[in-house]
């Protein structure tokens, strides 16, 4: 912002300084305006052709003020411009630099590939709940408001073998196809199962004959924005009352309920209690929804009596400090 300022005053002093001399030397010398915005130029450039030059007394002591002010004018410009050049270069390769290191870094990571209004309403999300991601988009709009909200990205199309990579794939925990087209997220589902098996892969679609696809590439699952939108405008209307109990219990503004998952660990304590012994009601509040077992049977409204297992996830309802705090048991 501070060179852009110094930039715009430099060509204000230019401007004024090429009418000053255009002025001086037509009313001084006697040359048309045409010849004397050439002699001017002609000055400021240093270059001295030869061609128009000063002949009374009045007009060599002009050309003399506007060399000395007109000639520094033009070099201060110009060594703005080059500042402005030479730190929008060294910006782009330190910044470039430093996200590199940071994906580096990254271990269990989601891509999320294309920044939509799909991918932007995920990224945004992942960021509340200080989740690691790498955003792949090589749209310079997209890019501009990638760096504006401080989002670690990588400048590529998600399609391409090269993008995947240096989004760190290799290490990552899950991708998410969110690009606008079903075609552009099948070939992500597949290079994404390509160069590493074993990572979650999450895909949007629009066409239901997509769907089946997706899945068959190797998509763990796949979701249509146009239906979830649907079913929840219809609960909007159907059972506005559930709807609204789900909103509060699922948006992190909800600081007094909340409904959270939490994986069961093999170490964890509460292996081998059942849900009264575990405390998670008479000492955390909480309730359980529901429980997901590894072999993902669910397991609706569980009764007291129902053991905890290693791999069981928990769809816990109460306050976020509890299920904070009973997270770190199921954790340890």
């Amino acid at each position: 912002m501070f060179l852009t300022r110094k930039l715009g005053i430099a060509f204000s002093f230019l401007f004024l300084i090429t009418l000053a001399g255009t002025m001086g030397y037509h009313f001084l010398e006697g040359w048309s305006l045409a010849n004397s915005f050439y002699a001017t130029i002609v000055t400021l450039g240093t270059v001295g052709f030869g061609d128009f030059y000063p002949i009374t007394p009045a007009g060599k002591c002009f050309a003399m003020f506007l060399i000395i002010f007109g000639v520094g004018t033009m070099a201060y410009t110009f060594a703005v411009v080059m500042d402005i050049f030479m730190e929008g270069r060294l910006k782009k390769i330190l910044g470039r630099g430093k996200l590199e290191k940071q994906i580096n870094r990254m271990q269990g990571h989601y891509i999320i590939c294309g920044y939509g209004k799909i991918g932007s309403l995920i990224c945004r999300e992942l960021a509340q709940e200080k989740v690691e991601f790498v955003v792949a988009d090589n749209n310079p709009d997209v890019i501009q408001d990638i760096e504006d909200k401080g989002f670690i990205y990588i400048n590529g199309s998600a399609t391409e073998d090269k993008t995947l990579l240096n989004a760190g794939i290799k290490r990552a925990k899950g991708v998410v196809c969110a690009l606008s087209t079903d075609a552009d997220n099948l070939y992500v589902v597949l290079t994404a199962k390509e160069l590493n098996p074993d990572v979650y892969v999450l895909s949007r679609f629009e066409d239901d004959a997509s769907e089946r696809r997706l899945i068959n590439a190797g998509a763990d699952r796949v979701i249509s924005p146009y239906s979830v939108g649907g079913m929840r405008m219809s609960q909007a209307i159907l059972r506005p009352a559930m709807l609204d109990f789900i909103e509060i219990t699922t948006r992190r503004q909800s600081l007094a309920l909340r409904m959270e998952e939490l994986n069961v660990c093999k170490d964890s304590s509460v292996v081998g209690k059942n849900l009264e012994e575990s405390g998670l009601r008479k000492t955390y509040g909480l309730i359980v929804v529901a429980i997901k077992k590894e072999s993902g049977q669910m397991v609706f409204n569980p009764i007291a009596s129902y053991v905890l297992e290693s791999g069981d996830k928990l769809i816990a309802l109460g306050e976020e400090d509890n299920l904070v705090e009973f997270s770190k048991v199921c954790q340890a």
